[in-house]
């Protein structure tokens, strides 16, 4: 587990003070992915270095398993920190050192014995795929090998706490895809706690449990992924929620956006909408995808004219929150 309470990070005093971080508070439980997101200089990068420790903050705490880091001396920071595993966007490996040299590292700082480490080593490998590419050096490694290897040794302290730092950023679509899933298998099998910083909203939707939006470093929105997915008022659930491309309208029908807001939406629901309004819904474009078992997502839809004004009502009925949807392209 692992707590932040209030976290702020100040740079400067006197006019050239400048708060980074603004009372940062989020719990993130065994077993939990949280996925913080938010645009470029919202605090992201401080709020990593701040998480593992690498930058102190000027305020607040950072507890691991009931304790808190924030006020340790510097000796024992040192080995406190080990219970945080760190993967970096860029995989930060030492290209003159192997792959199992690179998993190694961490070991080798604790004097671990060369036997146990590479016991330990070939066991990480073997955990992510990698025990044919031991002896690669980075260079031989593909950009999703590199991201395995970083990992590996992020794990090889055995850490309750795992912390990624954009670790899918400028990967391809099917290299992500086996990022995440790795990641998903190691808190499974592990029990972790994880943060993933990350601005890809795609992502967010296939590892996160929950998310929080950072904003001018300021935590915004936070909630369940289904609740901001299910909450047509949510700024982040809107920036996550899968969108459809809707078709053109026929004569006569108004065009209309209907979101899930519910989790309990009927799979039905058209035609049971349509039965209800004595006429057929046109779906003119949907974009919705199962989340937590969950179905999420929202549809464009063409309702008669003269029946507009009682769509809403209805379509409420089945959870669905309706809104304007000028069609895509339209000034």
């Amino acid at each position: 587990m692992i707590e932040l309470t209030e976290l702020t990070k100040v740079y400067g005093s006197g006019e050239h003070r400048t708060v980074v971080l603004d009372r940062i508070t989020f719990r993130v439980d065994a077993g939990e992915i949280l996925a913080v997101v938010g645009p470029s200089g919202a605090g992201k990068s401080t709020l990593a270095e701040c998480i593992n420790l690498l930058t102190l903050p000027t305020s607040g705490s950072v507890v691991v398993n009931g304790e808190d880091l924030t006020t340790l001396s510097a000796q024992k920071l040192r080995v406190a920190r080990r219970r945080i595993g760190t993967v970096f966007q860029s995989a930060g490996l030492f290209e003159r050192r192997t792959a199992a040299e690179n998993v190694a590292l961490p070991l080798e700082y604790l004097g671990v014995t060369a036997a146990e480490s590479k016991k330990r080593v070939a066991e990480l490998l073997d955990r992510v795929g990698l025990s044919n590419r031991a002896n690669h050096y980075p260079f031989q490694l593909s950009g999703g090998q590199k991201q395995r290897v970083g990992i590996a040794r992020a794990l090889a302290l055995r850490p309750s706490v795992l912390l990624s730092d954009e670790a899918t950023a400028g990967l391809d679509p099917t290299t992500t895809a086996s990022v995440v899933e790795l990641l998903r298998e190691l808190r499974d099998d592990l029990n972790l706690s994880i943060v993933f910083i990350t601005h890809e909203m795609d992502t967010v939707l296939k590892i996160a449990d929950s998310a929080a939006r950072l904003d001018h470093g300021s935590i915004v929105e936070s909630g369940t992924l289904v609740d901001l997915l299910t909450d047509p008022e949510s700024t982040l659930g809107a920036a996550l929620r899968p969108q459809g491309v809707a078709s053109d309208a026929a004569v006569g029908q108004r065009v209309l956006q209907v979101v899930y807001d519910s989790p309990s939406v009927p799979s039905d629901w058209i035609a049971r909408a349509s039965a209800d309004l004595g006429a057929p819904i046109a779906v003119l474009g949907a974009s919705v995808q199962l989340v937590h078992g969950v179905t999420v997502g929202s549809a464009t839809l063409g309702i008669p004219v003269e029946l507009s004004s009682r769509a809403a009502d209805v379509l409420a009925r089945y959870g669905l929150a309706t809104g304007e949807a000028p069609l895509r392209g339209a000034a």
